[in-house]
């Protein structure tokens, strides 16, 4: 998509985007129709910021969808790049279009990226008899024929659900990603489905997808892509636990335009900590099926700038993009 064209949107767009006012402590835009995860991620926080007190007034939630979030980030660079009383929801989808240039050359070091309080886990699954034990079972075999194993996604070829088992594979020492198998499916049962139906001898997804399954004993989840084990499947080994120093989530967070002061930003970060803290938001979490992951600040900016970068490599190696 051209830039011209993002721009012919955005002068459509802006006109039913409210302006904040006197009514509003701040703008919140949810790059999506309303319903959703980043919807979800406006509406939840901006609600809980006023509800605990954090902001002195609502939070205004303007849904503006296009482009897969691009259209949305085009607008905050190319116009609101110094509002300081505007977010923006963004997940890992962002970061992932970002590194693939799915933006029309927007890049992510054009905002800043100012905390996530909520993801869902990425796992590693099996078939529940599967012959491999844990996840360290797994490399191994790939490493040493790297055809004897196929992953199954719910991501197209170069998606984070792609991207997450290659990631593990670098940490084991292994870098020809191009010879692991992926599957991309129409989503995490699909996948679920090829494996425990030996079509796949791997799924990589999210914990949300899984659960169901895991349940009715289908699969086995050999590694959960976290920093520390997930409440209600504490015996789920990480894959760091296991020697793989590997995070993977679809995590749910908050961008800001670049331009806003530090001090701004340290505020934003501040009442995001104050969100991830509160009850209302582990109730919003159960409620959701979301697990704690918490980084804000220069933390999550840091986290933000690896994976971009992390992402933008591997799928250059994967001819994904040039």
């Amino acid at each position: 998509m051209t830039k011209r064209f993002f721009k012919a949107l955005i002068s459509g767009a802006v006109l039913s985007v409210g302006v904040t006012g006197g009514a509003f402590a701040a703008e919140c835009i949810a790059p999506a129709n309303p319903g959703g995860g980043w919807d979800f991620t406006c509406r939840q926080i901006g609600k809980i910021m006023y509800d605990i007190g954090v902001v002195d007034k609502p939070v205004q939630v303007t849904n503006m969808a296009g482009a897969g979030g691009g259209l949305a980030y085009n607008h905050v660079v190319a116009e609101r790049g110094s509002d300081e009383d505007l977010f923006v929801a963004a997940s890992t989808a962002t970061s992932t279009r970002l590194a693939q240039n799915a933006y029309a050359g927007m890049t992510a070091d054009q905002v800043r990226f100012v905390g996530a309080i909520g993801a869902d886990p990425g796992v590693i699954a099996v078939a529940a008899d599967s012959p491999y034990q844990s996840l360290n079972e797994l490399v191994d075999a790939i490493k040493a024929d790297p055809g004897s194993v196929a992953f199954a996604g719910g991501s197209a070829v170069g998606g984070f659900d792609h991207i997450k088992p290659l990631m593990i594979l670098q940490r084991a020492g292994f870098t020809d990603i191009k010879k692991v198998k992926y599957i991309g499916v129409d989503g995490g049962a699909d996948a679920i489905t090829q494996t425990v139906g030996g079509f796949t001898q791997a799924m990589t997804g999210d914990m949300s997808e899984v659960v169901g399954f895991l349940k009715a004993g289908e699969i086995r989840v050999i590694a959960v892509l976290t920093e520390e084990r997930v409440p209600g499947f504490e015996d789920i080994p990480t894959a760091k636990e296991q020697g793989l120093d590997v995070v993977a989530v679809n995590w749910r967070g908050l961008y800001v335009p670049k331009d806003i002061s530090d001090a701004k930003f340290d505020e934003w970060a501040g009442k995001l900590q104050q969100v991830a803290d509160s009850d209302a938001w582990q109730e919003a979490m159960v409620a959701n099926g979301l697990a704690p992951f918490t980084k804000v600040g220069g933390d999550f900016q840091a986290y933000v700038d690896t994976l971009v970068a992390e992402i933008n490599t591997m799928s250059k190696e994967l001819g994904v993009i040039q």
